[in-house]
């Protein structure tokens, strides 16, 4: 019989039935036990099979993410519109300022040990091209998702400040989920998501990492890889995770190169 120290973390995983949601829970399904959290859930059923669990859930429903955080010990909130013309009444508010604030709330009653925030280098977009970011860098968005993603920080540090309730918010680049030739990335690139650009394998490492990181109370962590030149500062998140990426969208993409950097 397994012991308590032998068994998986069990993950609550919102927005499971995304493209980043879908390729961790396909890396990690092995390491953690997964809590599958969608609004719809029909792409998951492969999941159930596994011994994972699947959940319909709406997050703007805090009694519903109540239910979804017991048992849990750690939350990763992948769940918004993550549009960045979204309107916000008719989604913002509900799916990216009452959710989030619905899944931290939820986690710290339920007695979970961390969440995990995916936020966006959108926070970071009103800045000059040549301007790099760091994770003390004061936000400068351009649209309504990214302010929606800076108030989901300042709810991660209350909660840890004010609560107890350990977090990492981490930004994420230009994801190139599964580097298939249809992704939005690959069909429009320019010099901009070369310098955020993040591949699966780099994001699926830094997730695990930040799961599995002892001691961090609060943070914020930069969700690249490890591109020529890099828009977002990666030393704090190296020397606080060991983050160590393997991928560089300038070698990736530099058959290219020549065409995309006129922009």
């Amino acid at each position: 019989m397994a012991t308590q120290s032998s068994m998986p973390r069990r993950i609550l995983l919102t927005g499971a039935a995304g493209g980043i949601g879908t390729a961790f829970r396909r890396y990690a399904g092995d390491r953690y036990w997964f809590r599958l959290a969608d609004r719809v859930t029909h792409n998951l059923a492969d999941a159930a099979t596994q011994g994972h669990d699947v959940l319909a859930l709406d997050i703007a429903e805090l009694a519903a993410c109540q239910e979804a955080c017991k048992t849990i010990d750690t939350v990763i909130h992948l769940a918004a519109d993550a549009g960045p013309g979204a309107d916000f009444y008719g989604s913002l508010l509900d799916n990216n300022i009452k959710g989030t604030y619905n899944v931290f709330r939820a986690a710290k009653d339920q007695g979970c040990r961390r969440v995990i925030f995916a936020r966006s280098a959108q926070v970071m977009a009103g800045y000059p091209r040549d301007v790099q970011a760091h994770p003390e860098t004061p936000v400068r968005p351009v649209n309504m998702y990214g302010v929606s993603k800076c108030f989901g920080e300042a709810v991660a540090s209350y909660f840890t400040h004010a609560e107890g309730l350990s977090s990492i918010a981490i930004r994420i680049g230009a994801y190139d989920v599964g580097r298939y030739d249809v992704n939005w990335l690959r069909r429009d690139p320019n010099a901009h998501i070369l310098s955020t650009y993040v591949s699966e394998r780099d994001l699926n490492r830094l997730l695990v990492r930040c799961v599995e990181a002892a001691d961090v109370q609060f943070a914020i962590v930069h969700g690249i890889s490890d591109n020529r030149f890099k828009r977002l500062d990666l030393t704090s998140t190296r020397n606080l995770l060991g983050y160590a990426p393997q991928d560089d969208a300038f070698d990736i993409f530099a058959d290219h190169l020549r065409d995309w950097l006129q922009d």
